[in-house]
């Protein structure tokens, strides 16, 4: 994918005019949140076991998608010391993530979640994650966890809302200002609303932590129906307005099947077509995958537009599978 517009002021910050790294090979993306053991099936039927998470799975086919370019991307969270958490370990490196910035909190354990997909292709969850060791990432003494320890060297830093929503309210301040820290060096901070109401002790706190994360971000990656629930407002059109006017330098409308909408500061607002699929089997990441195609096109110079056409391509292919992430080679023509 040829570049065709800089990407200069997405690591700018508005702090000056240069950047720490220019977009290319050798930066070092970083995930945050937390990745839970996945059952696909029926209660008391058949049961598929694997793995998924928001901000993993986009990790995941961002680093898939960024190999050629040699994006190097981290995955940061807890686990427990027990044998799945190590399972966990041993095939996100095997899918190309770096997992230097984990921490292994003994006696804990990854959450846990339950998919039942209906026949067409919607998806209710059921979950158990109020022990998970993610949500401790940040229980360490202040300074002393390795996403804090590393924040100097990192390029760009993507979390999502669920990433705030796990995380007690020390923590999430944290997590932001590691953020603040990514983009005060001049980084990429990319967001993902992903507003999941019943991980929140209320909306009002949700929404505080909403406006703090979108304020640090430079990039802001939004489901409209999420931004719909999280503001209360049923107007469509009303919220598509509230969310195009963030200050973000580049803000992206995901709206299912309809259009995506890309924003760029100074710029006039763009289409990106969707892509229509015989069937769809699985919805199960179809965010998260746009998020991680979308960022791999952009940190390799690839414009806004390009890179929604990407993510588009990829979340089509996504919903056609089972399952978070899908293999490799169900992919491999997006990758040459």
């Amino acid at each position: 994918m040829e570049p065709s517009e800089s990407i200069e002021p997405l690591f700018q910050a508005e702090l000056g005019d240069s950047m720490v790294r220019p977009p290319g090979p050798g930066l070092r993306v970083v995930s945050f949140g937390e990745c839970m053991l996945e059952l696909q099936g029926t209660a008391f039927g058949d049961m598929r076991q694997t793995y998924g998470g928001d901000t993993l799975n986009s990790a995941v086919y961002l680093a898939r998608c960024g190999a050629r370019q040699g994006l190097q991307v981290d995955y940061a969270t807890a686990l427990g010391d027990d044998p799945l958490s190590s399972g966990l370990l041993q095939r996100w490196h095997a899918d190309g993530l770096g997992t230097g910035l984990v921490q292994r909190l003994p006696g804990r354990l990854p959450g846990l979640y339950l998919i039942e997909v209906d026949e067409r292709g919607e998806r209710r969850f059921s979950y158990w994650r109020d022990q998970a060791a993610a949500r401790a990432y940040f229980d360490a003494p202040e300074g002393s966890t390795p996403l804090e320890q590393q924040a100097d060297t990192i390029d760009a830093l993507y979390f999502s809302g669920i990433s705030l929503a796990i995380l007690p309210p020390a923590g999430r301040q944290r997590l932001l200002a590691v953020a603040a820290r990514v983009r005060g060096q001049g980084g990429l901070v990319a967001f993902d609303n992903n507003y999941r109401p019943r991980l929140w002790a209320d909306v009002g706190t949700a929404r505080a932590a909403f406006t703090a994360a979108t304020d640090v971000a430079t990039l802001a990656l939004m489901t409209l129906d999420d931004e719909q629930a999280l503001w209360a407002q049923p107007d469509a059109t009303a919220q598509l307005q509230r969310t195009l006017a963030l200050l973000c330098a580049e803000v992206v409308i995901k709206r299912g099947a309809a259009a995506t909408l890309v924003r760029r500061l100074g710029q006039p607002l763009q289409e990106v077509p969707t892509v229509v699929v015989a069937q769809v089997v699985d919805t199960t990441a179809a965010g998260d995958s746009f998020a991680g195609a979308y960022l791999a096109a952009r940190l390799a110079g690839a414009d806004a537009v390009a890179a929604a056409h990407a993510g588009n391509r990829l979340a089509s292919r996504v919903v056609q599978h089972r399952g978070a992430v899908i293999p490799r080679s169900a992919m491999a023509d997006l990758l040459e």
